[in-house]
């Protein structure tokens, strides 16, 4: 019999829940749904899913302390990282940034496409997949779970807060700056803005829209040529340090996603 991945549903509307059951049920998922935050930390400790939905506004926790809640457990338990998702409505931005900068694999806003829902599930579970057989033996990287972001580590290591590598990429958040194969990138606002979402997210594809919302300040006063046209700007400035490499990628008529598998040095 093939392995059926464990799904935690953190939800407290029934509705929602039926529907997200239902379309991870078809296509070979084991959904538990909990309606309150409480029975979801149980689920969890009792044993841990392959990935967790969480909504933002349960009620006796909202889904941030929930994550956090979860994201320690996981840590104590010392399993491997357990992906989490957050389900927010579409027109809670400020829902989706924080969700991210957490530290969340993905959000799916409501009302939401059960086929582009289990497809991303699926994209999270191939890439948590990968990254825990990147460790030694086959096991997950010694260090703490930080879904995405590794910490610097070396004698001349700057805080994990300020300087954060991924890939040839090197963010250094507090002075708003990244360096791309050991260069520093001269970047203006918006350009840093978009390379940083995408390298914090390596695979993720991000559309143009949501790009717009969750980089500039009044995305309603923007227009998706607009990302694009930062994205032309950006790959010159990358492709001037590397010409050989693609970090980039299109996907057309969607958006845009950092390549996975860029070289660890340039040639």
């Amino acid at each position: 019999m093939s392995f059926k991945p464990r799904i935690l549903i953190a939800e407290d509307e029934s509705g929602i829940a039926d529907t997200l059951q239902y379309v991870l049920k078809s296509d070979g998922f084991i959904p538990v749904w909990c309606a309150t935050a409480e029975e979801a930390i149980a689920q969890f400790t009792q044993e841990p899913p392959a990935l967790a939905i969480l909504d933002i506004g349960l009620p006796d926790l909202n889904g941030f302390e929930l994550f956090k809640r979860l994201q320690a457990l996981n840590q104590a338990m010392g399993g491997p990282e357990v992906p989490m998702v957050f389900l927010t409505a579409r027109s809670d931005e400020i829902d989706r940034v924080v969700g991210l900068e957490l530290g969340a694999d993905d959000y799916i806003a409501k009302p939401f496409s059960p086929r582009e829902l289990v497809a991303r599930v699926r994209t999270i579970l191939r890439r948590s997949a990968r990254s825990s057989t990147n460790g030694s033996n086959g096991s997950p990287a010694a260090s703490p779970p930080n879904h995405g972001v590794p910490h610097q580590t070396g004698a001349q290591a700057a805080p994990a807060a300020s300087q954060v590598p991924a890939m040839p990429f090197l963010l250094d958040n507090e002075r708003m700056q990244i360096r791309y194969y050991g260069r520093l990138l001269e970047l203006s606002r918006y350009e840093y803005g978009l390379l940083r979402l995408l390298v914090q997210r390596p695979g993720r594809v991000f559309t143009r829209d949501e790009l717009l919302q969750l980089v500039w300040d009044d995305a309603s006063d923007s227009f998706d040529r607009t990302v694009d046209a930062h994205i032309k700007t950006l790959r010159a400035k990358l492709k001037a340090i590397a010409p050989e490499v693609e970090p980039i990628r299109t996907l057309r008529g969607t958006g845009y996603a950092l390549n996975e598998e860029l070289p660890a040095k340039a040639s």
